[in-house]
């Protein structure tokens, strides 16, 4: 949540320094998303918790699990309802994924569980992580398409500037039960059961799309069995850097996810050639861009 400039429009700028889990005063957005809560709660959308995140400016709200059509109704509804508290305090939210270089970028992470006769059955407390085999099964399946789904993820030119080296943002196709930037994390914590946390995805992500997608990878994984790629917890630093990348572009995005049959054929031909085209185009006009890091680096010297 970022201040307001003198004409009332969004900047990048922030008075406040608080850190994570700060309280106020250092915390200057405690009083906005206190509001946050109490708004979703009355819309009837749960928040499970609201902190402050690393950077100055930055915060996390937990929303409550729910079935997949209702958490992504739920996200969109959020979105609506914090810009418009955040504009109350006299503040602009943004879920841009990098707004500053030097600072960490936001993510928006999704968590997974997959419900039978009301049980939960990625848990499985005789494993190490408290993960069952359907858990890995459809943990592999989402592994196997994941980088060919940053389209839908990661939509857009600024998105993959978070997927950078040194922000604890993930960067390669591999998982975790321990390691604090995997791209997916393990985790059976607390009295709901085994879960798949998935870090790549950013708030300016489609949640329709994303979970429809992640299901069907997930689920497809179940079916065929499919065992994951060695935990990177196991992995020595030259065997973690062999691992499949995840795209570094938006051009190299849609290049991935035009080549993935699978994607395509679940999220549909309307959608898919409409986000290709359309994210194509972004990337053309992106490209003709002069931006103020080259004119720094190359107007003298060049």
């Amino acid at each position: 949540m970022f201040d307001l400039g003198e004409n009332g429009e969004p900047t990048h700028n922030s008075s406040e320094k608080g850190g994570y889990f700060d309280v106020g005063p250092a915390d200057c957005g405690e009083n906005a998303r206190r509001d946050m809560v109490l708004y979703l709660a009355d819309m009837g959308i749960s928040t499970e918790s609201s902190y402050h995140s690393d950077e100055a400016a930055q915060h996390v709200l937990d929303m409550s699990y729910t079935n997949a059509l209702a958490m992504a109704d739920n996200i969109m509804t959020s979105r609506l309802v914090i810009r418009t508290v955040a504009k109350r305090h006299g503040l602009h939210a943004t879920f841009m994924p990098k707004p500053k270089k030097d600072s960490k970028g936001s993510g928006a992470h999704y968590t997974f569980s997959l419900s039978k006769n009301g049980q939960n059955i990625f848990t499985d407390v005789s494993d190490s992580a408290g993960v069952s085999k359907e858990g890995y099964a459809f943990m592999a399946g989402m592994l196997e398409h994941i980088a060919d789904m940053s389209l839908v993820t990661n939509p857009l030119v600024n998105s993959y500037k978070r997927l950078v080296p040194g922000f604890l943002a993930p960067l390669r196709v591999s998982w975790s039960v321990h390691n604090s930037s995997p791209l997916i994390r393990l985790t059976s914590v607390g009295g709901d059961g085994g879960r798949i946390v998935l870090r790549n995805p950013d708030g300016a992500a489609n949640p329709y799309l994303v979970i429809a997608a992640c299901l069907a990878a997930g689920m497809d994984g179940v079916r065929k069995q499919l065992e994951p790629p060695v935990c990177m917890d196991k992995m020595s630093t030259e065997e973690l850097a062999e691992r499949e990348r995840l795209p570094r572009t938006l051009y190299e995005a849609v290049k991935r996810f035009e080549n993935d049959e699978f994607l395509r054929e679940v999220l549909g031909a309307h959608v898919s050639n409409y986000l290709i085209s359309t994210k194509d185009a972004e990337w053309e006009e992106y490209c003709r861009q002069v931006t103020h890091w080259e004119t720094e680096r190359y107007l003298g010297t060049v």
